[in-house]
């Protein structure tokens, strides 16, 4: 019997939520990304201690304030997981970043652009990465000038339907709906259990793909956080979904039917914004309904719409603080040995 991770590989492209090179040349995802709190841990393992001693040394070599120097060290470590992962897989890398410029278009911009510039150097083409934005105003406007400029991005903490709208418009290559932060919130907000049928968060990625599909939408969904398999099958057929090492062992040893739950021929057309959702653009009757069909998003509209949804504009808040946390830890880490005897 196949298992129902091969019967998943059929029909959805699998990346790896990992930087676990043990784990990556076990399950042979298409993709792979890094992020701080994948890098934190990838530096722990003994493959990458060579990795972390060549950063050090070479940290050591730079001037400027210690702050300066581990924060660029930090960012070389990022590169290097991403080119060992680029070598392992035949796909995209995903590079965050960093989450404290998540409401700086311009400083985004210019760190995608070192990104990209950086992993050129060592032989990794631009067509290889996806550079990770967070999801807010600012972040998809760095999206839209870095994919004129040919530069793929992969919007990460994507929670709500104005988002989604934000990034089609902007041009994104990828979205990461993050599947089990909403049903984070939703479980702890009505104090109930979910089945993977009525899942928040699965709801949220298969309205968004119907969304897209219905209208040729070509913005990849990528369903990411999960935090069971039942979540994974439900979104079988979505373009692609991330998953951990954990999850997609479980997926390995499991031997059962995996039916298609995504299909972008059999979708129906859904509203991601209503006329009640045009209202606070100074829309009504006719006018508003237009709006809602045209799926346009300005910066008011964005905002508003944000605002009216606490899950969304809480979950965002909280997954920038905890990008933002884990950068911070692993520039301690770096400071601690640049500066060790």
């Amino acid at each position: 019997m196949v298992s129902k991770l091969e019967q998943l590989r059929a029909m959805t492209t699998v990346v790896a939520d990992t930087g676990d090179i043990e784990a990556v040349a076990r399950f042979k995802p298409v993709d792979c990304t890094t992020n701080p709190t994948i890098v934190l841990k990838t530096l722990d393992l003994p493959a990458f201690a060579q990795t972390m001693d060549d950063a050090v040394r070479w940290g050591r070599a730079q001037a400027g304030s210690r702050d300066a120097v581990a924060a660029a060290v930090a960012d070389r470590l990022a590169i290097s997981v991403g080119e060992k992962l680029a070598a392992l897989v035949p796909g995209r890398v995903s590079t965050e970043v960093d989450a404290t410029l998540s409401f700086n278009t311009a400083a985004s911009v210019a760190k995608a652009r070192e990104i990209i510039a950086d992993y050129e150097r060592r032989g990794v083409t631009r067509d290889r990465i996806l550079i990770k934005l967070a999801s807010t105003w600012e972040g998809i406007r760095a999206a839209e000038v870095l994919q004129k400029e040919g530069i793929d991005c992969n919007m990460t903490l994507l929670f709500s339907r104005a988002q989604a709208m934000a990034c089609a418009e902007a041009g994104a290559f990828l979205i990461s709906p993050f599947v089990g932060r909403i049903l984070d919130w939703y479980k702890k907000a009505t104090g109930r259990d979910y089945t993977a049928a009525d899942d928040p968060g699965v709801q949220s990625v298969r309205e968004i793909y119907a969304w897209y599909k219905s209208r040729g939408i070509p913005t990849v969904v990528m369903a990411a956080s999960f935090r069971n398999t039942g979540e994974i099958e439900a979104l079988a057929g979505c373009d692609r979904l991330t998953i951990s090492p954990a999850l997609l062992d479980e997926l390995a040893r499991d031997e059962g039917p995996l039916p298609r739950a995504l299909a972008a021929d059999s979708v129906q057309p859904v509203p991601l914004l209503t006329p009640t959702d045009a209202l606070c653009h100074g829309l009504v009757g006719e006018a508003a309904t237009d709006f809602a069909a045209r799926g346009t998003l300005d910066e008011v509209t964005f905002r508003w719409v944000m605002n009216e949804d606490a899950m969304a504009t809480e979950k965002l808040a909280e997954g920038i603080r905890l990008f933002a946390a884990d950068l911070a830890r692993l520039r301690a880490s770096v400071r601690q040995k640049l500066e060790a005897a």
